[in-house]
């Protein structure tokens, strides 16, 4: 009988999922999940969670989103849906450190549609993805 309890515990406790190992964010979640919080949770202390220690003391003194829009990334928009438009990274993702991804996202700016991108620069430091830069935004000009 005591073997038979001994095998029923071993087998409950046996099997099921490892519960030590935490998900990692890919560079694409990332980048969609710091624009998520700043165009549609408007919550800049959740995009802190995506950025590295610079960055962060940039987000801390613009204090709200709209600042953020407005200030860091240039661009204002309400109603925001956003897609990853491209992305540098190829088959060998697990031997890359640095990475662009760019986001479309589409919105109403000054309540009328309005389309642009902006691009994210992410390292891999200490096996996760985090943004280290955002590109300025490349203008073209006429003539």
């Amino acid at each position: 009988m005591r073997t038979l309890f001994f095998l029923s515990l071993l087998f409950l406790f046996g099997c099921g999922e490892p519960t030590d190992k935490e998900h990692v964010l890919t560079p694409e979640e990332v980048s969609l999940g710091f624009f998520n919080a700043i165009y549609v949770d408007r919550d800049v202390e959740k995009a802190k969670l995506y950025v590295d220690a610079p960055l962060k003391e940039v987000l801390t003194h613009y204090y709200i989103a709209a600042a953020v829009q407005r200030n860091m990334l240039g661009l204002s928009m309400t109603n925001v849906e956003m897609e990853i438009d491209d992305i540098d990274i190829d088959f060998f993702r697990k031997f890359t450190k640095d990475v662009m991804v760019v986001v479309k996202m589409k919105g109403l700016k000054g309540g009328q549609p309005w389309i642009d991108d902006r691009t994210l620069r992410l390292h891999k430091i200490s096996g996760k993805w985090i943004i280290v830069e955002i590109m300025p935004e490349k203008r073209k000009v006429n003539g």
